[in-house]
């Protein structure tokens, strides 16, 4: 990672370790409305690459009442440059949970997962309208992750050798 100032200014905006780790929050979040262990380091990984990307966003975004891999079934161009997105997203990726740990945001549970620690972030779910749908997805993208509760399954429909 360059140093921060050493950064362009749209990275610095776009990938903001508050805002990329609000984002990873509101995922943990929705991990644990359905599964309260944590969601698991691996699957964290994932959150941002398909949050962040607009056109993957916004497939999610108007099918959130419907699954996450029929989503991925139906609309196979959201894998087009998945697995590398997920790599040069993870140094960000890193950051962001590394501030989040840092303001004891979220816990490492003995088992390996990461688990939110309550009254840390705020609930609502304000900002511009992009932020505020990048964040209902993320919520929507955790909560998917614990229902289908087997990370193989995920890597593999994502397109990523687990």
């Amino acid at each position: 990672m360059k140093s921060w100032h050493q950064r362009p200014i749209e990275i610095r905006n776009l990938f903001n370790p508050a805002f990329c780790g609000l984002i990873l929050s509101r995922a943990m979040t929705g991990y644990e409305e359905d599964d309260n262990c944590g969601i698991p380091f691996s699957l964290a990984l994932l959150i941002l690459p398909l949050c962040l990307h607009k056109e993957t966003r916004s497939i999610l975004a108007k099918g959130s009442r419907s699954y996450f891999l029929r989503a991925v079934e139906t609309h196979p161009e959201m894998l087009i440059g998945f697995p590398r997105r997920t790599t040069d997203m993870m140094s960000y990726t890193f950051e962001a949970l590394g501030l989040l740990m840092k303001l004891g945001c979220f816990e490492v549970t003995e088992t390996g997962r990461l688990k939110s620690i309550e009254k840390r972030v705020r609930k609502s779910v304000i900002g511009t309208p992009e932020s505020v749908e990048i964040q209902r997805v993320a919520r929507f993208v955790g909560k998917e992750f614990a229902r289908i509760s087997d990370r193989v399954t995920l890597y593999t429909s994502l397109g990523i050798k687990p």
